[in-house]
């Protein structure tokens, strides 16, 4: 199953995501795509992320025969607040030559021509989008008009602010990507603002920011009529009401029953019971 959105470009429909594997990174996303993955999130941000060793991965993978174009890969543009003291770019410079820095960076970490998706980490307030929001969005606006990048998107965004990005912005996102909480509807406004708009939902910490969600009964029981885990449900459940979800796992086993959820067929009322688990 793929994605698509309003530019025309497909996603696969299961992401393995790299934060926080810090030395690991190059041995889990190597095992990742030989599990099944074909998508790997990343970002260029060295407090929590190894952009590099993700670089390491592809080109060991492409000795084993995995040419690049058979992966999605998507990183991502960190403001200097959410770097840790590390940027990949000189900080003093404007805006837009940070994004333009910090994408050049990506691109030799990943030993790359393009990204299939580049996405803004987070906007830079709570709240609306201000002069700095509207500056990087230009930079990677014409990141995507130059074709080094089939995508663009944000990430951490509140409804308010993807709606007030889909209405001004010259090239509306194309994914949006956020922590993913059952107490809020598995995030429904940020949701319906993408189906409006054709942008893919991505959604991160499905597991770890829903753990009551894995030991409710009602789960086990639907787990245990399909004759699978509750993580697989979740992750099923997900990708029927149209979501692309991202794993982090390390392991093998758990890599491999992630990718087979998608095999699974939840019933309307199944989805209509997990949408309101936790409301």
């Amino acid at each position: 199953m793929t994605l698509t959105a309003h530019n025309h470009v497909p996603l696969p429909s299961f992401m393995y995501g790299t934060a926080w594997k810090k030395e690991a990174t190059q041995q889990l996303v190597e095992l990742a795509v030989a599990s099944g993955f074909t998508a790997i999130d990343t970002a260029n941000q060295l407090i929590h992320y190894q952009e590099a060793l993700v670089g390491e991965a592809l080109q060991a993978l492409a000795k084993k025969g995995v040419k690049r174009e058979t992966l999605f890969l998507q990183t991502k543009f960190t403001s200097v607040d959410g770097q840790g003291g590390r940027p990949p770019y000189d900080p003093s410079a404007d805006l837009t030559t940070q994004v333009r820095q910090s994408f050049d960076s990506s691109l030799a970490h990943l030993h790359t021509e393009y990204v299939d998706s580049y996405v803004l980490h987070a906007p830079f307030s709570r709240r609306g989008l201000g002069e700095a929001d509207w500056e990087v969005w230009a930079a990677m606006e014409a990141l995507y008009q130059s074709g080094k990048t089939k995508m663009i998107g944000i990430s951490n965004v509140a409804a308010g602010q993807l709606a007030e990005l889909c209405e001004r912005a010259n090239v509306k996102p194309m994914v949006a990507q956020n922590r993913c909480f059952a107490a809020l509807g598995w995030d429904r406004e940020v949701r319906e603002i993408c189906r409006a708009n054709g942008i893919v939902y991505q959604g991160f910490s499905l597991l770890t920011a829903n753990r009551e969600v894995l030991t409710d009964p009602e789960i086990h029981a639907i787990a245990g009529r399909l004759g699978a885990g509750p993580a697989q449900v979740i992750f099923r459940f997900a990708m029927q009401i149209g979501m692309l979800p991202l794993t982090g796992t390390t392991s093998r086993q758990h890599m491999k029953e992630d990718l087979q959820a998608e095999q699974l067929a939840l019933s309307a009322e199944d989805l209509q019971r997990i949408e309101t688990i936790a409301l």
